[in-house]
Formats: C-alpha cells, sequence, structure tokens
C-alpha cells in the first residue's frame, strides 16, 4: 500500500443507496450525537441528528462494527466492537474490542482480538469501567474465544463469565434497568461451512444472572427445550416485562411478566422470518405492551406480542438489523439495514432515508474504454450499476449520472467491449442477464440445463469476457460455459471442473432448526474464469472447493494443476 501513499481518493457514487448498517448509538445527553456502525464500511459519526457524518475509524486495522455502547456516565467513552454478528455467507470479521476517550477521534485495542464477532456491548450505568461483551465468535468454526466477556477495569482485563460450547456464542444480551446486576443472555450454538449452515443445539438457551456475572441459570419455565437464535427486550418502563423471540420448532415470541422466571407463549405468526440472520426484538421505552420485530420487514404488536398486524418502513430498504428508539420520545426510531439507515419522528409511518453515508459492500467493478470512462459493479442487495468515472463540465458527478442496470444482490457487471450501449449484470445464483443501456431493457441469458441435468451456480458466479472476441464470453457453473453471441446461446466447453463432491450438495436441507435455502450455500461450484490475453485458447478455472484448471486448446482438453 506504500505505492499508494499520498493519492486520495474521490467518491463518484452512486449515492441512490447505501449498505448495511448494523449497529446504532447516541449520547444519551445529546441524541443529536450518533455513532452508525457498518457491516464492512466502519464507524461514523454525526453531531447533528444525521445531516451530516464524518467516518471516524478509518485509521484502524477492521472495518467491520458488530457493536456499539456511549457511555450513560461520560459520553466522550465510546465503545466498539468488530465483527458484524449476523453470520451470512458474506459476512465480515473483526479484530476485537475498541474504545475511545474523546468522542471516537482516537481509538484504542481492548484486546478480545480472537473473538472475531462482537454483537452486544452493555456499560454499568453506575460505573463506567464495568461493561459487558457478548461474542458470537467466529461461525466458521469451534474455538474458547466466544461467549459473555466482562470487565471490571474499564478493558484493561477481561474475564469470560458464561460459555456453553465451542460453537455457542452471545446472540442478544440486554440488562435490567432498575438494576444493574441482571443481565440476560442468548446463547446461540450456530455453524457455516461454505456448503451448509446449521442454527440450534445444545448450549442453545436464555440465560440469566443476579449478580453481574457470578452465576448463571438457564431460563426454562414456558421456554422451549429446543432453541436456535434467540432475541431479547426488556421494557424500560416496567422491567419485569421482558420478550424473547425464540428460534425453535416452531418460532415464537415469548412473554414474561415477572423478570423472566416464567414465559408463556404469545405469537408464531406475523413475527418473521429467517432468524439467523435477524431475531430482532425490542420494546417501546414508554410502552411495554408496543413491540417491533426485525426482518426483512418491520412489524409492530400493540398487544403484547400476541399479534404482528401493523407492518411499518414499507417504503425504505428490506432486510434490517440495528434499532434505536429514543428514550424519552418513543415516536423518534432509527433503522439501520441493508441499505443504510432511515430516521423516523412519527412512529415509523414516514422515514428519511440517508443518502450521504457511502458505505455500499461492491463485489465486483469493471471499466469500459469509452470517454469518459464508465464504472460498472455490484452492490450486496442493492443491485448493479455504470456510472462515470468523471464529466465533461465544471461541477461534480451527480446521481442521476449512474444508470440502475437490475437489482438484487449485485455482482459481476461488465461491458460489451466496443458497443457502450449494451453491458451484462447478475445477481445472486447466476441469474445473468444482457442490458440495453439506452432503453432500459435486459433479458435474461442464464444458461439453460439440459434434460435430467442441474446446474450449480454459486452465490456470486464467473463471468468473464473474451479478450479476442468482443461478443464471446464465458459463464460458471459446475460446468464453463461459453456464449459467441453475447449470450443468446451457449455450449458447454469442459466437463465438471469441480470435486462433485456429494456430501457438499445437501443445501437443501441447511439452516438448522429453521431451513434456509437462498442459494447461498451452493457449492461446488466454479468462482472464477480467467482467459489468457496473450494466448487464444488459453483459460483457467478456479472452483469453490479448491480445483484450479486450464485449457490451451478452447476447452478441449482441461489439466488439474492443484496437487502442483
Amino acid at each position: 500500500m506504500n505505492l499508494f501513499h499520498g493519492i486520495k481518493p474521490r467518491n463518484i457514487g452512486p449515492s441512490g443507496m447505501s449498505g448495511r448498517v448494523t449497529a446504532i448509538a447516541t449520547n444519551p445527553f445529546n441524541y443529536n450525537i450518533l455513532y452508525i456502525g457498518t457491516a464492512s464500511g466502519g464507524l461514523w459519526k454525526s453531531t447533528n441528528a444525521g445531516t451530516t457524518f464524518k467516518p471516524v475509524f478509518d485509521n484502524e486495522d477492521v472495518a467491520s462494527i458488530g457493536a456499539l455502547a456511549v457511555d450513560p456516565l461520560r459520553p466522550d467513552i465510546v465503545w466498539a466492537g468488530t465483527g458484524e454478528g449476523n453470520p451470512r455467507n458474506s459476512v465480515t470479521g473483526g479484530y476485537g474490542i475498541y474504545k475511545s476517550l474523546d468522542g471516537g477521534r482516537t481509538w484504542k485495542l481492548m484486546g478480545l482480538k480472537e473473538t472475531r464477532h462482537i454483537h452486544r456491548i452493555i456499560i454499568n450505568p453506575h460505573n463506567s469501567d464495568i461493561v459487558y461483551v457478548g461474542a458470537i465468535g467466529s461461525p466458521w468454526g469451534p474455538g474458547t474465544e466466544r461467549g459473555l466477556f466482562k470487565t471490571t477495569d474499564g478493558g484493561q482485563t477481561w474475564e469470560k463469565i458464561l460459555f456453553t460450547c465451542e460453537t455457542c456464542g452471545v446472540s442478544d444480551l440486554v440488562m435490567d434497568p432498575a438494576n444493574p446486576d441482571k443481565l440476560l443472555a442468548g446463547m446461540w450454538n450456530h455453524q457455516r461451512w461454505p456448503w451448509f449452515f446449521n442454527s440450534g443445539g445444545p448450549g442453545s438457551g436464555i440465560y440469566m444472572t443476579l449478580d453481574g456475572g457470578k452465576n448463571f441459570t438457564r431460563l426454562r419455565g414456558g421456554l422451549p427445550e429446543e432453541t436456535g437464535r434467540t432475541g431479547i427486550a426488556i421494557a424500560r418502563s416496567r422491567p419485569d416485562y421482558i420478550y424473547a423471540y425464540v428460534e425453535s420448532k416452531p418460532s415464537a415470541i415469548y412473554r414474561s411478566t415477572d423478570g423472566g422466571f416464567t414465559w408463556e407463549k404469545r405469537a408464531e405468526r406475523g413475527i418473521g422470518t429467517r432468524p439467523f440472520y435477524y431475531a430482532e426484538i425490542y420494546v417501546d421505552p414508554k410502552n411495554e405492551n408496543r413491540l417491533y420485530t426485525l426482518f426483512s420487514g418491520i412489524n409492530m404488536s400493540e398487544d403484547g406480542g400476541l399479534t404482528f398486524p401493523v407492518s411499518i418502513a414499507t417504503n425504505v430498504h428490506l432486510d434490517h438489523h440495528a434499532w434505536w428508539i429514543n428514550p424519552d420520545n418513543p415516536s423518534h426510531m432509527i433503522d439501520g439495514n441493508d441499505g443504510g439507515m432511515a430516521i423516523s419522528y412519527d412512529m415509523g409511518k414516514n422515514w428519511r432515508h440517508i443518502t450521504n453515508l457511502p458505505v455500499g459492500q461492491f463485489y465486483h467493478v469493471n471499466v469500459d474504454m469509452e470517454k469518459p470512462y464508465r464504472v460498472y459493479g455490484g452492490l450486496q442487495d442493492n443491485g448493479s450499476w455504470v456510472g462515470p468515472a468523471y464529466a465533461w463540465y465544471s461541477g461534480g458527478l451527480i446521481n442521476e449520472f449512474w444508470d440502475f442496470l437490475i437489482g438484487g444482490d449485485g455482482f459481476d457487471a461488465m461491458p460489451v467491449p466496443g458497443d457502450p450501449r449494451y453491458c451484462y449484470a447478475q445477481s445472486q445464483g447466476g441469474a445473468l442477464r444482457r442490458i440495453d443501456i439506452l432503453t432500459g431493457y435486459t433479458k435474461s441469458i442464464r444458461p439453460a440445463a439440459g434434460q435430467g441435468e442441474r446446474l450449480r451456480f454459486n452465490w456470486n458466479a464467473a463471468l468473464a469476457q473474451d479478450p479476442f472476441d468482443n461478443n464471446t464470453i464465458y459463464f460458471g457453473s459446475q460446468f464453463v460455459h461459453r456464449s459467441t453471441d453475447r449470450g443468446d446461446t451457449w455450449e458447454k466447453m469442459s466437463p465438471d471442473l469441480t470435486t462433485n463432491d456429494p456430501e457438499k450438495q445437501n443445501q437443501s436441507r441447511s439452516g438448522g432448526l429453521t431451513p434456509d435455502v437462498t442459494g447461498a450455500e451452493n457449492h461446488c461450484t466454479i468462482i472464477t474464469i480467467s482467459p489468457s490475453k496473450i494466448s487464444k485458447g488459453l483459460i483457467w478455472a478456479g472452483t469453490d472447493d479448491g480445483n484450479i484448471q486450464y485449457t490451451t486448446d478452447g476447452g478441449k482438453t482441461w489439466i488439474n494443476v492443484t496437487d502442483n
């Protein structure tokens, strides 16, 4: 990176969307001061209620934020836990917990580096040196650096006070607002492989301490025995009222009215889907019967979780992960989602989408040879776009200069060489399209399976342009497909280049307690194709299960060099 020292990047857009927001915290003495954590775009601060933002974490060694907390006694003390806490296939890891003593101007790493994913931070409201940190740990394998940690000396040392198994981490953590020694933690047994995901198992459940973490008891009275991810909310106005979103068979909302000792099932319907990715529940700070459950949408209950008939935030981006309610004015709420963040001042009836938080997650970027040259790219859950690198006029780039190509999760987007009117773009699972930029017309050009055949496309499938023929492109399933007419027709130019391991092709059973079959775990697929720009007919292909192969004769024969 020293080669680029002194080169300052400039933001060229697009600004019609933002990116995944994972954590929200505010100054308890001034709600206009916001801290916003993102999946891979660092940490941002606003001092004017979200009108403008400034990055405050760019000098640190990590860009993924999973949890934030502002000290309730000394608001210049801010804690940031790194590594997002919603372990989808593209989850971004972290590197411990950081502390700022000056409102985010400078940061110090305070340890817990191997936890990788920190999802919750709670500070004792009477003693700034006492902090609790909930880590889900790495979802990619077992380990001991996960669970609930506590410091009593401001982060100088840490004690692990709750650990239930090597694949169990903290999915949620709440503190009784009337008793800082009483905490409830959701423990979650989960593990991810590139080809499979499991949620639920021994060690999962809700655990409560009444003595600041010296002792924990698993809560059972009325709760299901077999559980996965759990979200917990405690009523600020009535702390004996505690709610839990419990992943089970079936998943449901549970409520306790005696401080967590006994529970009753409330609702199964309308509570949300895909608990491994969401399972977030919040209670109105002034009304113990008003709840919000976050998932792809946001549903509200006003009868203590019996029904969730109202959907709010229908005009903002889907997939919600972070939520803040003003303790003094519950009509004021902030939502963090896959498209950024939004602010409401009327309890979710209307929202202001924040468009100046530049944290979009590009999977791929390509350019063409036009003047000015144009940039093509696909973003996580924000579609694919094309726009100019600069413009022939005195002003700066504006969002109207960008063209929306296709929706969904955006991956490879690339131009047709020599024909700037057309380009290609794809969304998840091999949904490849050719786009007429002038008219906006798009055509699906995904290769079709033959009779009795099932094509396996990666979530982020391989796409490549032939350097010798502008009309020829390559696309990867378990085979390399070639089209010589811009995708109108295809031929297979390789055998199955993967290991074709049947043990890694059980995606229909993925998810654990809650099946989750979206294509994200598709495996034994080709993820990169690289035609040589020097030698015609020389093409390399790599697979997600470790094979590297090449052909020198345009696909007639392939040589596997994996063991070289």
